[in-house]
C-alpha cells in the first residue's frame, strides 16, 4: 500500500509563513495560526512542505489504509488560503451559513482573506471539527 505524502515534519513554520510574499496573506495566515492555536490548544507543526496543522489522529478505513494526520490545519495556496476541517459535524452547515465569503468542498474550506469572513464563526468551526475527529478517531 503506498505510503501518505503528507507527513509531520521539523520543518520550521515561522520560515513557511515569513516565506509568504503577499503581507496581507502573511499577515492573514500568522493570524490563522494563533486562531488555530487557540481554539485547538495544540502548537502549530508542518505537514509536509505546505501544510501548517495542529495536533494529529490516527485514523484507518474500511480499506485497510491506515496513517497519521493534522486534526485541523491551513495552507496559503495560490489563490485562496485552504483550511483543512472535517467533512461534517453538528452545527457545522450553520455555521458556514454565518462565516462570510466563502467556498467549500467536502472538508476543504476555501477564503480569499480573513477580512471577508467572521472570524469568531471560523473559531467555532475549528472547534467542532477537532472534536469531532477526537470523537471518530479516539
Amino acid at each position: 500500500m503506498a505510503e501518505n505524502k503528507t507527513k509531520a515534519t521539523d520543518a520550521s513554520v515561522e520560515s513557511y509563513l515569513s516565506a509568504i510574499e503577499d503581507e496581507g496573506r502573511r499577515r492573514d495566515c500568522d493570524a490563522l495560526t494563533k486562531l488555530m492555536t487557540k481554539a485547538t490548544k495544540e502548537q502549530p507543526k508542518m505537514w509536509g512542505p505546505s501544510i501548517v496543522g495542529f495536533g494529529s489522529y490516527h485514523y484507518k478505513y474500511d480499506s485497510g489504509r491506515e496513517g497519521d494526520s493534522c486534526l485541523v490545519g491551513f495552507s496559503s495556496r495560490k489563490g485562496d488560503i485552504s483550511i483543512y476541517l472535517t467533512g461534517s459535524f453538528p452545527g457545522r452547515d450553520e455555521l458556514l451559513s454565518k462565516l462570510g465569503k466563502h467556498k467549500m468542498a467536502k472538508a476543504c474550506l476555501y477564503v480569499r482573506r480573513l477580512s471577508d469572513i467572521d472570524l469568531k464563526v471560523l473559531e467555532q468551526l475549528v472547534a467542532g471539527s477537532v472534536a469531532e475527529r477526537k470523537l471518530r478517531y479516539s
